[in-house]
């Protein structure tokens, strides 16, 4: 009886009012539609959730298109803007290195609060934790284009307000990979989450053309107009995302996967591919099982343990060489995302807001690479191989941009173009597919609680080198872009040497697996 009214209780409060409201006005105007209700929620959360981290980045883009205008060429004669190098405190020489102190002021304040966002995660509603971040993430947005119309020109005030901006912001990616895994298995995950990912390179599309848009007129609707979509979605996210599907009544995707309480040893030897094998085949077996007839009050073991910590998380086997390999991958994309519009402009002759519209073209590629990297992991079951893969061809490829990128505008694009495509499918592929595995890892028994602390570990250590990238890339600069191409490509060659080593392993584990699948 307890568990009974504990589950009434949870329904009744935890159910969003826009569901609610959706659910009675179907029936009145719709009686005769008769939807599957778990492809309703599990679309809806696909859609909410793919908006809402596009949301995030979007917000995140507008400084890098607003700092050619920020700081501009004092000898310039068409330059028409009140302050003939820009707008103080960047109308200096040294503004390359305000503009990387910025950078870091978020991404490292970020990278810190993203091991905490992972526990706090886990113990609250993602539904709040979610809808509050969008809402504050919108509102520091806002605050920094409010700079211009307020005459504000303090360092101080524009390093505080990427400070909030980075520990709010982390609210974002343990929050929808959660949800993402509580509602989907792991039959073509990594396709979904592919495609899924795809968010990253949209958010940064839309936050460069909006900012694009109004930098050279007034570039503080750069940042109003993202801060306000933000906001507005977090209010969405409020009303109709479900956190898990056991609140409107679904079974949950964790009860249709075995236990194992094996070592985590003796999963270390097994490995994801085989774990993944064996799960499969017991699935087959147990496919009729009449799940939905079991009775709702049980409380479910998987549901019902304790939240890991941190040093249980780094015990699983695979997350601290992921999170290493994550940690120059992601140096390397935000590198990219904080400084190419500003290389672009520099080593052409396009103006701002054209060469913040070229940069997409990055994104655009990776759009690709992410969905490449989930598909060809889901068919191989070997995600550091195809993390491997595609390093070892985007070496080569940041060499050739910044060598010929300038010879001609068409080999600007394609180059641009496959860039994105290998260096945004490793991080797109580690962030999603890779965080959901070792999240569910067998070691934890499948424990619900543990993927938001993984999920938030190894995006943490990559936000580390996403803090390093653009600063350092703010110092080298002042000496020659091509300084800042090496940079990265060492950390291109850094993360193939850190993820050879689950290179090894899965291909001693594919050899296991076609020996037992032939016995």
């Amino acid at each position: 009886m307890h568990q009974h009214r504990r589950r009434k209780s949870v329904n009744m409060y935890d159910i969003p009012l826009g569901v609610l409201v959706a659910q009675k006005l179907s029936s009145v105007c719709c009686p005769r539609l008769q939807l599957r209700k778990d492809i309703v929620f599990k679309g809806s959360t696909i859609i909410l959730t793919y908006l809402a981290y596009a949301a995030y980045h979007m917000s995140r883009k507008p400084i890098s298109v607003v700092k050619s205008v920020l700081h501009e060429n004092c000898t310039n004669p068409n330059n028409t803007t009140d302050n003939d190098c820009g707008y103080p405190p960047f109308d200096v020489p040294d503004a390359s290195t305000l503009f990387g102190t910025l950078d870091s002021a978020f991404l490292v304040t970020y990278a810190i609060s993203m091991f905490v966002s992972g526990i706090v995660a886990e113990r609250v509603s993602l539904r709040y934790y979610l809808s509050l971040g969008m809402l504050f993430s919108g509102l520091f947005t806002l605050l920094f284009g409010a700079a211009k119309s307020w005459n504000i020109h303090s360092m101080w005030y524009f390093v505080i307000v990427q400070i909030l901006g980075g520990i709010v912001q982390t609210t974002g990616w343990p929050g929808v990979v959660t949800l993402m895994a509580r509602w989907f298995g792991r039959s073509k995950r990594g396709l979904i989450f592919g495609i899924w990912n795809s968010h990253t390179s949209v958010g940064n599309i839309l936050g460069t053309l909006i900012a694009a848009h109004f930098v050279e007129s007034n570039w503080m609707l750069s940042f109003a107009v993202p801060g306000t979509i933000m906001a507005g979605l977090g209010f969405v996210m409020f009303l109709f995302i479900v956190d898990d599907p056991e609140i409107v009544g679904l079974p949950s995707t964790r009860s249709h996967l075995p236990v194992n309480h094996s070592s985590a040893h003796e999963d270390e030897e097994r490995g994801p591919v085989l774990a993944s094998y064996e799960a499969e085949i017991n699935h087959r077996a147990s496919e009729r099982t009449p799940i939905l007839a079991r009775s709702r009050s049980q409380p479910n073991a998987h549901t019902e343990r304790n939240a890991v910590g941190i040093l249980q998380a780094l015990s699983i086997p695979g997350v601290v060489e992921f999170s290493l390999c994550l940690f120059f991958a992601k140096l390397v994309s935000y590198t990219f995302l904080y400084w190419l519009p500003l290389y672009i402009q520099s080593s052409t002759t396009l103006s701002p807001s054209v060469a913040a519209d070229l940069s997409t073209l990055f994104d655009i590629g990776g759009i690709f690479g992410a969905i490449a990297a989930g598909t060809v992991s889901d068919h191989t079951g070997m995600p550091a191989t195809t993390c491997l893969v595609l390093l070892v061809c985007a070496a080569p490829l940041l060499f050739m941009y910044v060598h010929f990128g300038g010879i001609s505008l068409f080999v600007n694009i394609i180059l641009l173009l496959l860039a994105g495509f290998m260096v945004n499918g490793p991080y797109a592929l580690i962030t999603t597919f890779v965080s959901a595995e070792l999240g569910q890892h067998q070691s934890l028994s499948h424990n619900a609680k543990a993927l938001a602390t993984v999920t938030a570990i190894i995006d943490g250590t990559g936000s580390i080198g996403a803090a390093v990238g653009p600063f350092i890339a703010g110092l080298v600069s002042q000496s020659g872009w091509e300084n800042v191409f090496n940079m990265l490509i060492c950390a291109d060659i850094l993360a193939m040497i850190i993820v050879s080593r689950q290179v090894v392993k899965e291909v001693l584990r594919l050899r296991r697996v076609r020996r037992i699948r032939i016995e």
